[in-house]
């Protein structure tokens, strides 16, 4: 993506964690919410995988859940982009709304893959391998926070601008997705 940031998927997990918390604006939340998605898609596709003698769409929900992992790796670095083109703009005194807006995309994004991945894990949980129960409602709940906290980086990138961006709707939409998936699995 971008030379001014390495590239966080390829970055042992302990070095991550020390940029995540260094004194550094990113990476941040939207990264951190992303590689949460990968983690619960990760997980999906396990017990997908597991649960072919369970169901018999598991490969496809494994294709799909690999398909999400896929999508969402990349948002770390690009969440760090759009986020830096925030900051240049108020460096140099650009419209700040128009970066923020524009930063925005990026957790909504990182909303989809997880409201989508959330709604896998839910159909493992309840139809897959009993034996992966566990591990599909820690993924369950992984894409839920993880599109919580994206459509909440959505609302706040959003918040000075057009109160009737369709953004703000859909964020909303992948949110209530989510915790209908969460809810569906009997956690609370």
């Amino acid at each position: 993506m971008s030379e001014a940031f390495p590239d966080y998927p390829k970055l042992p997990l302990s070095r991550f964690l020390e940029l995540l918390s260094s004194g550094e604006p990113a990476p941040g939340g939207g990264a951190a919410a992303a590689v949460t998605v990968t983690l619960a898609a990760a997980l999906a596709g396990m017990a997908a995988r597991l649960s072919e003698n369970h169901l018999p769409d598991a490969a496809e929900l494994a294709q799909k859940a690999e398909e999400l992992r896929t999508a969402a790796t990349p948002l770390t670095e690009a969440d760090a982009a759009a986020y830096a083109e925030v900051i240049a703009a108020q460096r140099e005194g650009a419209n700040i709304r128009k970066a923020l807006s524009g930063a925005a995309d990026v957790p909504l994004a990182v909303a989809e893959a997880g409201s989508g991945v959330a709604g896998i894990a839910a159909r493992l949980v309840e139809d897959g391998n009993p034996n992966l129960k566990g591990d599909a409602v820690a993924a369950v709940l992984l894409a839920e926070a993880a599109t919580r906290a994206a459509a909440t980086l959505v609302e706040i990138n959003l918040s000075g601008g057009d109160a009737q961006d369709e953004r703000l709707a859909r964020a909303r939409e992948l949110v209530e997705a989510a915790t209908e998936a969460r809810h569906a699995v009997g956690t609370t």
